[in-house]
């Protein structure tokens, strides 16, 4: 027996009836992609208002690497809601955002001192990381990638290379963006060099590099469609930021904490940021982002030019001082290099349509096209392979810019035998739904 137990269709019929309620009380606009109400979840294991129980693959789209409700980071949630909740930083300080405050600036890869300031989303960071970087360099422009995904308020908004679903019809956007093409060595055949010389270009013809304050890339492309560039390129990239005195910010908001098989993604490719912005996972679900960087760069606004009233807020603190120790104690970088390589191994059988399989540590893309060999994008199937892992019992959800990969990101405390099971699913649904595209 395994951990996966259905109980009725899915969607229930407590959940469908909670569906309605939701469709008639909450703006559309929320997205949301099991038709399923939680119950209870613990570690890889979420169960419904119908008691089925799903093994999740998608991790809260990778918020949760110690897993749903780790009984650690609860008891120091619970133990500091017996002292207070939040008295806001702003008004009087708390010991949990100072010491969180030391640990990143510890943690943050990098020989050089460094100063974090706390906030509660990644997009909320992500944007307090461009003000910084304006503020320390007095420039104005900032370059992103395509495909990247920054946040959805409006600077993030404006930085993430997506128009459907992010941007259409929320114009005026944010002013002095640029961007430029990011590797996608599957489809695209140019190489780092030639991505490189686009920067020339640009500094050529849109913007002069003297204006340009910071750069922001993610180590590895999560709603792009789990996409790594090569080390030559990310070093080639921090070369021309440092030719041209300008900032490089690591988005690390789904690739921090052991999501990769490193702390941060910006491991791999052995260079430095200047600024790195985290959330997801770094409070196991409780809203809490960072910006951490060079302290003579995020130290550089005034006081009072930073902030926000639920900024570094207790429960997150003490939370992510849980879950760092957590992913210490427990080895769980190594156990997400252990989770990547046996999903790749388990997904390396005959298909007609699974294109490619890639990603570093446990941040896994499966990209599906009509034709291994024109490559043209399959949206519609991993549609369909989607919703038959959840029909299955299994969690997971579609990324890229045409849909059609699905990216796996299974909390790091997953058990061997729920990752198996997991993925004995996906590969039998993938079969199926290929037997019935064929007939």
């Amino acid at each position: 027996m395994g951990d996966i137990k259905l109980k009725t269709s899915i969607p229930g019929p407590r959940s469908t009836e909670l569906l309605k309620q939701r469709e008639e009380a909450i703006a559309r606009g929320i997205s949301t992609a099991l038709p399923i109400v939680t119950k209870k979840a613990s570690g890889a294991l979420l169960t419904d208002i119908d008691d089925n129980c799903f093994i999740d693959m998608a991790a809260g789209i990778g918020s949760l690497n110690v897993g749903h409700s780790p009984e650690k980071v609860v008891g120091a949630i619970r133990e500091q809601l017996n002292n207070f909740i939040n008295p806001i930083f702003n008004v009087t300080m708390h010991e949990p955002y100072i010491r969180l405050a030391q640990t990143l600036n510890n943690l943050i890869p990098g020989d050089f001192p460094k100063k974090t300031v706390l906030f509660n989303s990644g997009a909320e960071a992500v944007e307090n990381a461009v003000k910084i970087a304006r503020r320390y360099t007095g420039r104005r422009a900032i370059i992103s990638f395509e495909r990247g995904f920054h946040g959805r308020s409006l600077l993030a908004m404006t930085l993430t290379s997506k128009v459907k679903g992010i941007k259409s019809g929320f114009g005026p956007l944010a002013t002095d963006v640029y961007r430029l093409p990011y590797p996608y060595y599957y489809r695209d055949q140019r190489t780092d060099k030639e991505l490189l010389e686009n920067f020339q270009t640009l500094f050529q013809y849109s913007v002069d590099p003297n204006d340009v304050a910071a750069v922001i890339l993610e180590p590895v492309q999560g709603d792009g469609g789990i996409i790594a560039p090569s080390v030559e390129f990310v070093q080639g990239v921090k070369e021309i930021c440092s030719n041209y005195g300008i900032l490089l910010i690591a988005d690390e908001v789904q690739t921090g904490f052991g999501r990769t098989g490193k702390w941060f993604g910006m491991e791999h490719f052995h260079i430095y940021p200047d600024i790195t912005v985290i959330s997801k996972s770094i409070a196991a679900g409780i809203p809490l982002s960072a910006v951490t960087g060079r302290s003579e760069i995020v130290n550089y606004p005034e006081v009072t030019e930073l902030g926000g009233t639920l900024g570094g807020n207790p429960l997150g603190c003490v939370a992510a001082l849980k879950v760092i120790e957590m992913i210490e104690n427990e080895k769980l970088l190594e156990r997400a290099n252990f989770i990547g390589e046996q999903i790749k191994s388990q997904l390396n059988f005959p298909s007609k349509f699974l294109g490619d399989v890639r990603g570093l540590g446990a941040m896994v893309g499966m990209e599906f096209v009509k034709d291994k060999k024109k490559k043209e994008p399959n949206g519609s199937f991993a549609a369909r392979v989607s919703r038959g892992c959840h029909e299955r019992g299994v969690i997971t959800f579609t990324a890229g810019a045409h849909g059609n990969v699905i990216r796996l990101l299974p909390p790091l405390v997953i058990t061997n035998n729920q990752l198996m099971e997991a993925l004995d699913v996906i590969v039998d649904v993938i079969q199926l739904t290929e037997k019935s595209d064929v007939n």
